[in-house]
């Protein structure tokens, strides 16, 4: 009989015995006002915002002379998407772009995150550009101006022209580094007059790896560790050539500065030996993309380990990695490393994560609040960044519609308030992160899992393409409003 029991079982009978109690109101808002503990306050000017990308929401992948991407191709392939579907209709948000930027106006979020479909821009990747290709971004871009919102522009969200792909290899080559720096170049001449801060490459860390070398994301490839890291070399220099090409282009006092997922370390707990080997781990494990854009170099230690599969370079193609950076993206979700320190070289050990340790909807998002405040404090301290934001950080849920027609997302709640203390703790000590974007704005296309996997304030019926806000639409906007994180 109890083998038929479990604990979701038992606690929701503890839930309907203490159902007397729960419906007295304990809340915070409930509370003498003097009672309340103080928010936790973030810097004055902080930029709150949330984040898309363009083909997990726009759609319209055939319309005004836009080219395939490799995204287009892959997920047309039997078996790639775990539901079988893909972004051709995603969000529509290539048509409903204007509802969608009044969902950012009712967060009270202050700044959006978007990306650029080059394939829009350049449908065989360089060349002639599509002279249709940058009218869509310049409506968005207005209509976000119209309701004061500052747009954040990122050139590479993953959706490489598949012409690159057929014609060169893609990343293999360093002439699809050449065609993205022309690409950049372009954009920054026609944007920049209004888009004052843009992202080059999103999370080099996830692409190169699941696409060129597990097979699992676009273009599906599993190439040997050598060429791997010559496409992340190629990536990191494309990196470097959109930076001159914007400096040169684009409006002068343009902002740029990459996005990467970084492997974030965690000290096990805070000791001092312990936060040294996390400082130390945080640049041997991110040499491969992020070192070697803020160093100008590999590490002796990525290097030999890498051995005869590292990349290879010349100095000149490290003095374009290199180029200076106004600012530093980080993408951060779960802890990727706990680290401790050891008396054998190289001087920490990576810790194993227990079968136990808890995680959200997806089981591959841990949670970790605490990553939020290492991740941008030892990058700070390691590489001397001065200016750094998230420019991801969610969760997906559950996300049900219910009877009465409301998504409680509680856990996205419970989430997101603890990461945002945990970054609150961070900008208090001096730590120089200067904004946040939520990812992500509205459910859409999440890639290899295709719409089962929800991460959006706004759930997104993709049948009949209704924006339902969820739960957590009124508790980030009061953070937003407040500036502030309760306590």
């Amino acid at each position: 009989m109890f083998g038929k029991f479990s604990r979701r079982h038992f606690a929701k009978l503890a839930g309907l015995s203490a159902l007397g109690i729960a419906a007295t109101p304990t809340d915070a808002a409930a509370q003498p006002a003097s009672d309340r503990p103080a928010p936790a306050s973030f810097p004055k000017d902080f930029v709150w915002g949330t984040a898309t990308s363009a083909y997990q929401i726009e759609g319209a992948v055939n319309e005004d002379g836009r080219g395939r991407s490799i995204w287009d191709t892959f997920s047309h392939t039997p078996g790639k998407i775990e539901d079988g579907t893909s972004g051709d209709r995603a969000n529509e948000h290539y048509h409903r772009y204007k509802e969608d930027i009044g969902l950012i106006r009712e967060l009270g979020a202050r700044a959006y995150r978007f990306s650029i479909a080059w394939p829009r821009v350049f449908p065989e990747g360089a060349g002639k550009p599509n002279p249709k290709g940058l009218d869509f971004y310049d409506r968005l871009v207005d209509e976000l101006l119209k309701n004061g919102i500052e747009p954040y522009g990122t050139l590479y969200h993953w959706d490489l022209p598949q012409a690159l792909e057929d014609k060169v290899g893609g990343w293999r080559s360093s002439e699809t580094s050449k065609a993205f720096g022309d690409y950049a170049g372009y954009v920054a001449a026609r944007i920049t007059d209004r888009v004052r801060s843009i992202f080059t490459i999103n999370e080099a860390g996830r692409f190169v790896n699941f696409g060129y070398g597990w097979g699992i994301d676009a273009p599906g490839l599993k190439l040997p560790d050598a060429d791997v890291n010559q496409v992340r070399h190629h990536v990191a220099l494309a990196h470097g050539l959109a930076v001159q090409a914007i400096r040169a282009q684009g409006r002068a006092g343009t902002k740029v500065g990459p996005a990467e997922n970084i492997a974030a370390c965690v000290p096990a707990f805070d000791t001092p030996e312990n936060v040294r080997a996390a400082e130390t781990a945080t640049r041997e494990l991110n040499s491969g993309f992020l070192g070697v854009i803020l160093e100008g170099k590999y590490t002796d230690g990525f290097l030999q380990f890498a051995g005869k599969n590292a990349p290879k370079f010349t100095a000149d193609e490290l003095k374009i990695i290199s180029q200076p950076n106004d600012f530093v993206g980080l993408n951060i979700y779960a802890p990727q490393f706990y680290i401790a320190a050891s008396d054998k070289p190289p001087g920490w050990s990576v810790l194993p994560f227990p079968t136990s340790f808890p995680h959200m909807n997806s089981e591959w998002l841990r949670v970790g609040p605490e990553t939020i405040y290492w991740a941008p404090r030892l990058a700070a301290k390691v590489w001397n960044i001065e200016t750094i934001y998230i420019s991801e950080n969610g969760t997906s849920s559950e996300d049900k519609l219910r009877a009465d027609g409301q998504v409680y997302d509680l856990d996205r709640i419970m989430y997101l308030r603890n990461y945002l203390r945990q970054l609150q703790r961070a900008t208090s000590e001096g730590v120089p992160v200067r904004g946040y974007f939520l990812w992500s704005l509205m459910d859409n296309f999440e890639w290899i899992f295709g719409y089962k996997q929800r991460f959006g304030l706004y759930h997104v019926d993709f049948e009949t393409q209704r924006r339902t806000p969820k739960l957590s639409v009124a508790f980030y906007r009061d953070v937003v409003a407040r500036n502030a994180i309760g306590v």
